[in-house]
């Protein structure tokens, strides 16, 4: 391995591992080495489709995007999605390959070392830095001899390891010393420094933690990073869902998006922020009387769709569209609009079939195959929310498992360009008005001309002045990030570990 390696691994879930990762992605890339990310295995519901067509953790693909590289399959080697049955369907260098249970998948994941090795072996030969973020906490004992996220990938490529702590639930100093302590001592000497993550008040009251720490374990307190919310980077956990702020301004559209239990890919709607008042919602009475609905994606599909039911939603969302406010769905939530969805072959749950909401006009099967695919094409439709838009391009991608057909075709877009169709193609469904429409294109509001004429559609139909679109500046939000993340960490320390590597 010619590349240098450090892994950022964090006391708990949603420490702020990927965050990290993500800002010194950007960071090393503005001092000048190329950066990859990796992460042996993910579980995740947020995923991204890359240039090989193959399926990737979100935030894979987010820490890529930082580093100024594309995205690979090599980046993420192991990929768990959470499905409604307490399964998960399995994927390899971005492909599925089945769906497994928790104690079926710890009987067989050391087969995986050679894949994950394969993809450290294929970025390390490309790159100057490799960095590495593990999954939950090294210090799960009762998973100890089955890891392949952690301190064994740590191992494996020769990386420090950083240890973060989330301050904000509380007990940092604790769940930091608790995980030191349970990790055995061929594994403890591997962290060579701890980071406290997502603090908020006056950092120097800490100072008597962050001596305890360097004194027990001899290792520095590289930083205390503050809480930072909304951030404008893509987020893997929905976690994130509960910590954001909602900022209301006067003579903004209301969008109202569902949060489905196995939400998936929000952060397709990221570029509404900057325009849009965004709410996410799970219960009726949250629902109110927005500007537009949405539908977003899900891993579950059948199950979802049970919970828009038993929570009186559904209803909801058809009297909404009676009284004229306009629904749309994307990917699993395009298939809840139609009038049945089939699963024969039982790829999702038990359930063979479900009642969509029959707003549209269509029925969706599932296939044993799994599309997956960037895409680029152009809005083939010029009726209510696409008015005069016929023709405008637009680029996204394609994860799902379902086939939507309608006898009546009435598609949204003409593809003209994918990775795994040769020919062009129409997608989506809209019905007469043009002000309930549903597509398979994820990443569709990253078109800033797309979204700029499509709130400007929606506020003519809404009887709202119209808006002026703000794109959502990934640049500079990836340059914020690492500002935050350079002014809160002891660089010249970090960079010493870098280079010393597991025997600095």
């Amino acid at each position: 391995m010619t590349a240098k390696t450090l892994m950022i691994q964090g006391t708990a879930s949603s420490a702020g591992k990927s965050i990290m990762v993500t800002a010194l992605c950007r960071i090393l890339k503005q001092d000048g080495y190329s950066v990859a990310p990796f992460k042996a295995q993910n579980m995740a519901l947020n995923s991204f489709v890359t240039i090989e067509g193959g399926e990737i953790g979100r935030s894979q693909a987010c820490q890529a995007e930082a580093a100024g590289i594309e995205p690979s399959v090599h980046m993420n080697p192991i990929l768990l999605k959470p499905q409604a049955d307490s399964t998960s369907q399995v994927i390899v260098l971005g492909k599925a390959t089945g769906t497994t249970g928790a104690l079926d998948y710890y009987k067989d994941n050391l087969q995986f070392i050679p894949k994950i090795k394969e993809s450290l072996k294929e970025l390390t030969s490309k790159y100057d830095v490799i960095l590495i973020e593990g999954a939950g906490s090294p210090a799960e004992i009762n998973l100890l001899e089955k890891d392949i996220a952690n301190m064994r990938i740590a191992q494996l490529a020769g990386a420090p390891v950083i240890l973060v702590g989330d301050i904000d639930r509380g007990g940092v100093f604790a769940s930091i010393v608790g995980t030191m302590e349970l990790l055995p001592e061929d594994q403890r000497h591997l962290v060579k420094g701890f980071v406290i993550n997502k603090f908020r008040g006056d950092a120097s009251l800490l100072q008597p933690g962050l001596d305890f720490l360097e004194k027990k374990f001899s290792r520095p307190v590289l930083g205390v990073v503050p809480y930072i919310r909304n951030i404008g980077v893509a987020q893997e956990d929905s976690v994130y869902l509960d910590e954001r702020t909602e900022e209301n301004q006067k003579g903004r559209p209301d969008v109202c998006i569902v949060r489905f239990p196995h939400i998936s890919n929000y952060d397709d709607f990221d570029p509404l922020e900057t325009s849009c008042n965004i709410r996410y919602v799970s219960t009726m009475q949250e629902l109110g009387n927005p500007d537009l609905i949405i539908l977003p994606g899900t891993k579950s599909t059948m199950d979802d769709m049970a919970f828009l039911r038993k929570t009186g939603l559904a209803d909801a969302i058809i009297q909404n569209m009676r009284a004229g406010t306009p629904v749309i769905g994307i990917c699993g939530g395009y298939q809840m609009l139609g009038n049945n969805i089939y699963d024969r072959y039982r790829t999702e749950s038990d359930a063979v079939n479900a009642e969509g909401l029959g707003l549209l006009d269509f029925d969706t099967i599932f296939e044993v195959e799994k599309v997956t695919s960037q895409i680029s094409g152009h809005v083939a439709t010029n009726i209510g929310l696409f008015k005069n838009m016929q023709g405008i391009p637009v680029k996204g991608y394609e994860i799902h498992m379902g086939k939507s057909e309608s006898p009546i075709n009435n598609p949204v877009f003409e593809i003209t360009k994918s990775n795994i169709n040769s020919g062009t193609y129409t997608d989506g469904d809209i019905d007469q008005p043009g002000t309930v429409f549903g597509t398979y294109i994820h990443g569709l509001f990253n078109n800033d001309e797309f979204t700029g004429k499509f709130l400007d559609n929606l506020c003519s139909l809404r009887g709202m002045p119209a808006i002026k679109h703000a794109a959502l500046d990934k640049e500079k939000a990836y340059d914020n990030l690492a500002l935050v993340f350079r002014q809160s960490l002891n660089m010249k320390k970090l960079y010493e570990i870098l280079c010393g590597g597991i025997h600095g």
